[in-house]
């Protein structure tokens, strides 16, 4: 079980190698003209710059959970993985590599804030939830992993809806949550559950989104146990 586990892992990460090259290439391409453009607009006055890791992150994984899934799973069970290992290695695979893009994007963004202190380029600036709380490393990356191990989980679950059950299965499902989001804005409970969120926040409601996450992934195990390489239509 054990050496099956590491065997998958290592071809989840071979697997996800290229993509992820390609988005940090792209990310820090990003952050380097964002930077180079504060620096030579800092005579011009007001204006600022504001970048943010999260939001490409998180995007980054709510793709590549719904694809990973989706096109892993008939080929590492063409190679004889078990459904109880791939539970285990998807789970094990998430979660590490949440926590590295967690502990690399704000790594790279204490270190620029450290060139914008040298360098005096104060018209750039980072946006973070962490800025609620507290805006050291170690929240962000608390609050990062947090919140990419839930959409990567989520997203996960949907892929194997939509695997198992075809369009019309996970379309039903999707349109359920899309109706139910409708109805919460409708009536506000939405509203006011973000708001409450907003004006009690703290670094406990982030481990609970850890703990969400790991519910949400333990489901996809229901999903998982009978699957095929067939995917259905």
């Amino acid at each position: 079980m054990a050496r099956q586990v590491k065997g998958l892992l290592y071809f989840f990460i071979t697997d996800i190698r290229y993509s992820l090259t390609i988005f940090w290439t792209i990310l820090l391409a990003s952050l380097v003209a964002t930077v180079t453009i504060a620096y030579f607009l800092l005579a011009s006055g007001n204006t600022e710059f504001y970048f943010s890791f999260q939001f490409a992150i998180y995007i980054y994984a709510c793709i590549a959970g719904f694809l990973m899934v989706k096109e892993s799973i008939p080929f590492v069970l063409k190679l004889g993985a078990t459904r109880k290992n791939i539970f285990i290695s998807f789970g094990l695979f998430f979660l590490g590599l949440a926590l590295a893009k967690a502990i690399l994007a704000n790594t790279i963004q204490s270190l620029i804030v450290k060139l914008v202190d040298v360098t005096g380029i104060y018209t750039i600036n980072f946006g973070h939830l962490a800025q609620l709380l507290g805006d050291t490393w170690l929240n962000r990356v608390v609050i990062d992993t947090a919140f990419l191990f839930f959409l990567f989980s989520l997203f996960s679950v949907l892929s194997l809806l939509f695997y198992k059950h075809g369009l019309l299965g996970g379309g039903i499902v999707v349109g359920v949550l899309v109706v139910v989001l409708l109805l919460g804005l409708a009536q506000g409970w939405i509203v006011d559950f973000i708001t409450d969120v907003y004006s009690t926040i703290d670094l406990i409601f982030f481990y609970q989104m850890l703990g969400v996450g790991v519910v949400i992934y333990c489901l996809s195990f229901l999903l998982l146990r009978r699957i095929t390489t067939i995917k259905t239509k």
